[in-house]
């Protein structure tokens, strides 16, 4: 009698333009995106979506990995899901001080806007910072430990 392995975990892949930030197993993908928050499972129907800022989150059995991703794309197929974001960093390299600042010049650039189009850009800087910020603390303050990527494909 043959048997058949069922696969409880997704492959992952997160990329930007300059560089690979994870290239591994997962048991859960949650996403920000433009429509709502997406949570990835193994078996998920195939899907591609656009991203919004905010916090990319990656967890495996008790342990887990947030990033921050500033847009892009997810692609789910196959129990593979690939993230094209536009910019991402991991939780814990996220300078919190320098997203502070990026924080008070967008209010204060939305406090000084005069056109719609201002608005608009200093309203997306503010929320780009205020996700930033929300990852970074969320990473400092988390109680689950963080993935072994030592034996991440590379």
């Amino acid at each position: 009698m043959a048997t058949t392995t069922i696969r409880n975990t997704l492959h992952v892949e997160v990329v930007t333009a300059e560089r690979e930030l994870y290239n591994g197993e997962a048991t859960l993908v949650s996403a920000p995106g433009v429509e709502g928050r997406l949570g990835i499972l193994p078996h998920h129907a195939a899907l591609l979506t656009f991203l919004k800022p905010g916090e990319l989150r990656i967890e495996l059995g008790d342990a887990e990995e947030p990033f921050f991703v500033s847009g892009g794309f997810l692609e789910v197929s196959h129990d593979r899901v690939t993230i094209l974001a536009d910019a991402a960093e991991e939780g814990e390299t996220i300078d919190e001080a320098r997203a502070q600042e990026a924080r008070r010049l967008a209010e204060e650039r939305l406090v000084e806007s005069r056109s719609q189009n201002d608005r608009a850009e200093a309203q997306a800087a503010l929320e780009r910072a205020l996700s930033r910020i929300r990852v970074a603390e969320y990473a400092r303050r988390r109680s689950r430990r963080r993935i072994d990527t030592a034996g991440m494909q590379q």
